[in-house]
């Protein structure tokens, strides 16, 4: 075993980003979606509603919420404190985990609204995050459909806030803004129909948006906005997912690899240290063919840190011939 230490430039890192189907088995567009009655009946279905991709109810794809910042649209916990119910609960968690401050407002495009809709994506669905512009969602409903993507490939600036990368959610498809939309830049006349947050894959949607001015007229969810009713508006989005029968997304992870080149010269690792090629009692080189023109074979590579603890091994396909008028260059990749 011989030892060589590494230079600066024999590191190299690399990062690429790989993208998968969102969807159980990479598949890229959902197309059919179920409700467990189970769930939704159950005490967490004042807050949530997963949705499936069969009737089976095995895998969450993602989960609809609504949330109100004066609880409105859900019962309240006690009658004798306003404003407190499942929806205004939804609000506040997720204006701590979007903005960051229990006084902020969600805006979208320019516009302020009280109220909004939730797409959570199921955090077995993905590795680190949502993959900017691959989104298309059709909703349907009260005789109106519109299809929804993030405004990621023309955006000039990226917007950040506590959840990472923000978008807006524009009329259009696969990243492409539709011209065909009431307002400017994909929007409606209520401002854009959402924010896409891919470091959290979330979307947040617009009611007023999605309640006027859709499709250059009409209501498409009739969003309920009433104090101690339970007007079930998490379902009013579903069914309009379920009336607009396609959600395609893909899933974006960065792979980082760390390349380090090891580079035996001509005048290194042509000795070795095994025990077979020395006399154990004179010490001496039991074959003299290699005394002057020795020969090994290099088939691990270990990589130890300056405590000359081992980190990692790599192991050559075949052995590789090494002597005095060879030299190589052997590349070690790790990712993580």
């Amino acid at each position: 075993m011989s030892f060589k230490a590494f230079e600066q430039d024999d590191f190299v890192v690399s990062a690429d980003s790989i993208t998968a189907g969102l969807f159980t088995g990479n598949e890229p567009t959902l197309t059919t979606f179920f409700t467990s009655s189970t769930q939704v009946a159950n005490s967490n279905g004042d807050y949530y509603v997963n949705v499936f991709n069969s009737s089976s109810l095995t895998d969450i794809q993602f989960a609809i919420a609504y949330g109100d910042v004066d609880g409105s649209g859900s019962i309240e916990y006690d009658s004798a404190v306003p404003g407190k119910s499942p929806s205004s609960t939804n609000y506040g968690q997720y204006r701590t985990l979007v903005l960051g401050d229990e006084l902020a407002e969600f805006t979208f495009g320019g516009v302020t609204a009280p109220n909004f809709y939730v797409i959570s994506v199921d955090r077995n669905r993905y590795k680190e995050g949502l993959f900017p512009g691959s989104t298309t969602l059709l909703l349907s409903g009260s005789g109106q459909t519109i299809s929804l993507t993030d405004n990621s490939q023309v955006s000039t600036t990226v917007e950040f806030n506590d959840a990472g990368r923000v978008f807006q959610l524009v009329s259009g498809s696969a990243g492409v803004v539709s011209s065909a939309s009431p307002g400017e830049n994909g929007y409606s006349l209520s401002g854009s129909y959402g924010l896409f947050l891919p470091d959290i894959a979330t979307y947040i949607l617009n009611p007023l948006a999605l309640d006027a001015n859709v499709a250059n007229g009409g209501i498409l969810l009739g969003t309920t906005r009433g104090d101690n009713v339970d007007s079930g508006n998490a379902g009013r989005l579903y069914d309009a997912i379920v009336g607009g029968a396609s959600f395609t997304a893909n899933s974006e992870e960065t792979i980082t690899s760390d390349f380090i080149f090891v580079r035996p010269r001509s005048s290194e690792f042509n000795y070795s240290e095994n025990p077979s090629f020395i006399s154990g009692s004179t010490g001496e080189v039991l074959y003299s063919s290699f005394i002057n023109n020795p020969t090994t074979y290099v088939t691990t590579v270990g990589l130890y840190n300056n405590a000359s603890e081992l980190l990692a091994v790599a192991k050559l396909s075949t052995p590789l011939e090494k002597d005095f008028t060879k030299e190589a260059l052997i590349r070690v990749k790790l990712d993580f």
